[in-house]
């Protein structure tokens, strides 16, 4: 499960996300990114009715974007909010194709915390 630290909640703080975001787009899923004032990074996840309308597979595919991020975030750089969005399609995707683009998104963020020779930065 996700941190309660690193998750967004409030209503606010999506639309300030999704009104002044910068977007970074990859086939399936795309996200938007916001500098906070924090000292770690939050983020919100959501998949709208288009997508599925079973309540159950939307949140399948929120589960599932949420242990790949969780998993990632000691390499996520601290000070971001960010909000990942679900397209059409998503559905059927397996979950190593959905880790791939997770971090492919976030590689083209520039969101990775990376040493001088290109080393991981583990955080504990």
């Amino acid at each position: 499960m996700l941190p309660r630290l690193n998750r967004l909640k409030k209503g606010k703080d999506f639309k300030l996300i999704i009104t002044q975001g910068k977007v970074i787009k990859e086939n399936f899923l795309f996200f938007k990114k916001i500098e906070n004032d924090l000292g770690y990074s939050r983020i919100g996840f959501i998949v709208s009715q288009k997508i599925s309308k079973k309540a159950v597979v939307r949140n399948k595919i929120k589960r599932r974007l949420r242990e790949i991020i969780r998993l990632k975030l000691p390499i996520i750089k601290p000070g971001y909010d960010f909000v990942f969005f679900a397209k059409k399609g998503i559905e059927n995707k397996k979950f190593p194709e959905l880790k791939k683009t997770v971090e492919n998104l976030i590689r083209k963020a520039r969101l990775i915390n990376v040493r001088k020779n290109n080393e991981l930065i583990p955080k504990h």
